[in-house]
């Protein structure tokens, strides 16, 4: 059995525990699920906090599906965020190519489209590029 195998076969658990990341309680897989954001968006400089966890938010909506439409006041509130501050954060990522916007009308939520290979020639993705 080789390397990979061998990894693709073992608990989260045993594996974080190896890179000097303890986990306390309940299993981080299992409780309530969890959310893994792209390095390239993580370290992006292009992005402040806010617009990374905003994208990890509107991530862990969609986790089962390509697209997500939670309401604003529902963003906020999960984010700890002021509705003008989530707006703000919606639209520098829509900027940076991250997310697609479709508006659905007056009293319905928007449906957000995350892109993890942005559009945008000028976008994370190259800044990504150069970092390498």
């Amino acid at each position: 059995m080789g390397a990979m195998d061998f990894r693709s076969k073992r608990h989260i658990g045993d594996i974080l525990k190896e890179k000097n990341i303890i986990l306390k309680g309940a299993d981080a897989a299992t409780a309530k699920g969890f959310t893994q954001l792209p390095n390239f968006i993580l370290k992006s400089k292009k992005l402040n906090a806010g617009d990374k966890i905003t994208f990890a938010m509107l991530l862990s909506y969609a986790w089962q599906n390509d697209y997500c439409f939670p309401g604003q006041v529902r963003l906020a509130e999960d984010l700890g965020l002021h509705e003008t501050n989530v707006r703000k954060h919606l639209k520098s990522l829509e900027a940076n190519g991250l997310l697609a916007i479709t508006r659905r009308g007056q009293g319905k939520t928007n449906i957000y489209e995350l892109n993890l290979k942005p559009r945008n020639h000028n976008s994370i993705l190259t800044e990504r590029k150069r970092s390498l």
